[in-house]
């Protein structure tokens, strides 16, 4: 079984492998990172201001060109109410269920009790 001076003697052995490997691979990493940055148009300034943390990138900071906005995007869209409280409150069915509707239900009501009939 080994003690603890044979495992530190272990770790320095390793510590000193790692930081070797490090060395030698850097350079070829750094003309990869280069390449790829070309590849897609990415510049220096770009990685700066994809974050204010360094070494935190936010995905889709580094995008060029803006998305495409989808056509099946409703997002801003206004829908009929399809709830009706009985204090007037509406609801569409969509998103979270609003409290008015969440206090009800919790006193024993059905969300059906209070969809609006066409």
């Amino acid at each position: 079984m080994s003690n603890l001076i044979d495992i530190q003697g272990q770790i320095d052995k390793l510590q000193k492998q790692a930081s070797d490997i490090r060395a030698k691979e850097f350079d070829k990493t750094v003309r990869e990172i280069l390449a790829t940055m070309q590849a897609f148009g990415i510049t220096a300034k770009d990685l700066l201001s994809a974050s204010g943390k360094p070494g935190k990138v936010k995905a889709g900071k580094l995008a060029r060109q803006p998305r495409a906005k989808s056509a099946k995007s409703n997002a801003g869209v206004s829908v009929a109410p399809k709830f009706r409280g009985p204090n007037g409150e509406t609801w569409s069915g969509r998103g979270l269920t609003p409290r008015w509707l969440k206090a009800l239900e919790a006193q024993g009501s059905r969300k059906e009790d209070f969809a609006i009939k066409d």
